[in-house]
């Protein structure tokens, strides 16, 4: 997939074709001040993405099966309750 290259104000000028070749499959990767900012990417793409992001994320409990266990006792602390007047 290729992908082209934009500098903000030619992005602005020429968005028209910007988001054409978007539609057409081809990410459009955006830059401001020489660094890139975005992506313009499809709505079909940008979803397709998102469900791919959703299905690969393990559900609560795989997440808590998964939390490293140690075997350490932790030492009960010897708090008292305050007394509260009612």
């Amino acid at each position: 997939m290729h992908s082209a290259s934009w500098r903000l104000q030619d992005a602005k000028n020429q968005f028209s074709k910007l988001v054409e070749a978007a539609l057409h499959g081809q990410p459009q990767r955006v830059t401001r001040r020489g660094r890139e900012a975005v992506v313009v990417l499809a709505t079909a793409d940008y979803e397709r993405m998102l469900r791919h992001e959703i299905a690969d994320r393990p559900d609560f409990i795989a997440h808590l099966l998964a939390i490293p266990r140690d075997d350490v006792e932790f030492a009960q602390a010897n708090l008292k309750p305050r007394d509260i007047e009612f």
